[in-house]
């Protein structure tokens, strides 16, 4: 894997999570606060939140995993209920840490396990507050942009159309250096086998024979949640998130604008200085 920018500084810290190899990066100090990546080929911790934890980490103690499958996390898939799988290993995590509690930061798959987790019968993590950036509310619009999220052979040209669609800005797509650091991230051993399983799906005919994950009943969460979306994403329907402020009792929402699916890597004063505030004020 690449190395990150010189200013991004942290700890690269390695432990046994139930004998799973779990690495995470750590900063700053105080209460903690945790932070859950996407769920894209070559997505982990680093590249997810390197303009995020440094500004976080000058107020709280930043706990930043690489989740089950992905970076240099053991590269273990459960294809039975994978979702249930990680959020085991993400609260098992916490509880290895001394973070049990702590506020917890998600962007798109990290933030929908939050959701997840929160409107479920037994949560297993009970934040005290939650952050989703992209994560939950409608589905991914069926369009080009959202088919390269699954259709990544592991050319630069497929990293090329991931990173066009996580982003709005043209910078992006124009950095060869970034997407061939975000390449490298896709083919580290066992990482792309471990995000293309998650997106396996059976014959029609067998489906009904999975066992069912379950939507999410977003009424059901009742924990503090901010929900931060980009103006210009291009993979969740237009205004998304009025569905989970419409349904959930303690949700506000924050449209960022020239911003798109990692509006925290866009847009990353704004989002840092509206993090901030939420998990500072009582």
């Amino acid at each position: 894997m690449s190395s990150p920018p010189p200013q991004f500084q942290f700890q690269r810290k390695e432990i046994l999570v139930d004998g799973l190899e779990t690495s995470y990066l750590e900063a700053g100090s105080g209460d903690p606060v945790l932070l859950l990546h996407g769920g894209e080929f070559g997505g982990e911790a680093e590249i997810c939140w390197e303009a995020t934890i440094p500004a976080l980490a000058r107020h709280f103690r930043v706990l930043a995993p690489d989740l089950l499958g992905f970076g240099r996390t053991a590269k273990v898939v459960d294809f039975v209920d994978g979702r249930a799988r990680r959020i085991r290993h993400f609260a098992r995590f916490v509880e290895e840490v001394g973070a049990v509690g702590a506020p917890c930061i998600g962007n798109s798959m990290g933030g929908m396990l939050l959701l997840f987790d929160a409107a479920s019968q037994a949560p297993k993590l009970s934040p005290r507050k939650i952050v989703t950036i992209a994560g939950g509310g409608a589905l991914l619009m069926d369009s080009p942009h959202t088919e390269a999220l699954f259709a990544y052979d592991g050319s630069v040209a497929g990293m090329t159309k991931i990173v066009e669609a996580l982003f709005h800005g043209e910078r992006w797509i124009s950095d060869r250096a970034y997407i061939e650091r975000r390449r490298a991230n896709s083919l580290a051993p066992g990482a792309w086998e471990a995000v293309a399983a998650a997106r396996f799906r059976r014959p029609e005919e067998f489906q009904d024979a999975r066992a069912p994950s379950g939507g999410i009943d977003y009424s059901r969460i009742s924990t503090q949640t901010l929900i931060i979306a980009g103006a210009n994403d291009k993979i969740k329907p237009a205004g998304w998130w009025e569905e989970l402020t419409g349904k959930m009792a303690n949700a506000t929402a924050i449209c960022v604008s020239e911003a798109g699916h990692c509006a925290q890597i866009e847009q990353p004063e704004f989002v840092n200085e509206a993090l901030i505030a939420f998990l500072t004020n009582a």
